[in-house]
């Protein structure tokens, strides 16, 4: 990417968000390291977007959380929302979005894989969120997060359900000294309404299959069946 000119349309594209003032943009994208070598540049950096990119993530997913499920308490609300807006699942999101590519970086954070570092991942992801939000209102901010969060929304296991993925990993590598390997075998419906159908083996043998609207969901239904496999030949 051309840093002194760059075109937003690609990433516009993935966020699903058309920006009517692009310096916004660019601002969230602009790490200190790059204002550090670079001070004539005239610009600020995306740390004070930062700072409020996390207070909209926490309402917004909030919300949407509270959408999908109602039945849920405040604490469990809590433990979810703390989940989809870690530093994990917002480096997610980010590399998903590809906007290590993206950013203002100086060439000593270059250097280090800065591109790749999940903290700067995921403060870019919050910095861009509060840039959409001040261009174009909560409204347009909460639409993104639907639609980029949307798939670690459903994949949080329900309330008080275990982590079957977690339970099968300890499992596996306590018994058999395998670690579990997920596939996606299939796709099907429509892009906006896919169902992903996944294999999950141990060593050469593939152990159970499922399917979900998502990956993690299909994984950790395919984790469940992979669990009650081992547990019914030990019997």
């Amino acid at each position: 990417m051309n840093q002194d000119a760059p075109s937003w349309q690609a990433l516009e594209a993935l966020l699903g968000h058309h920006f009517a003032d692009p310096s916004l943009l660019e601002r969230a994208l602009t790490h200190k390291s790059f204002l550090n070598e670079n001070p004539r540049q005239g610009r600020e950096d995306n740390e004070r977007l930062e700072f409020l990119g996390d207070a909209l993530l926490g309402l917004a997913i909030g919300h949407l959380l509270m959408e999908a499920y109602p039945e849920r308490s405040e604490g469990e609300l809590s433990k979810t929302r703390a989940q989809v807006v870690s530093e994990q699942g917002l480096s997610e999101i980010a590399s998903a979005l590809g906007l290590g590519e993206w950013l203002f970086l100086g060439r000593g954070e270059e250097q280090t894989g800065g591109r790749r570092k999940p903290s700067l991942l995921a403060d870019s992801c919050e910095a861009v969120m509060a840039a959409i939000y001040l261009d174009g209102g909560f409204g347009c901010a909460l639409e993104v997060a639907r639609h980029l969060f949307g798939e670690a929304i459903r994949a949080v296991p329900e309330a008080g359900a275990s982590d079957y993925k977690t339970r099968l990993q300890e499992r596996a590598q306590a018994d058999l000294k395998l670690p579990p390997r997920y596939t996606v075998v299939a796709t099907n419906g429509p892009e906006h309404d896919k169902t992903f159908e996944v294999a999950l083996s141990l060593g050469d043998r593939e152990f159970a299959r499922a399917s979900g609207k998502s990956k993690k969901e299909a994984e950790q239904r395919a984790a469940e069946r992979a669990l009650q496999v081992l547990a019914d030949e030990r019997r």
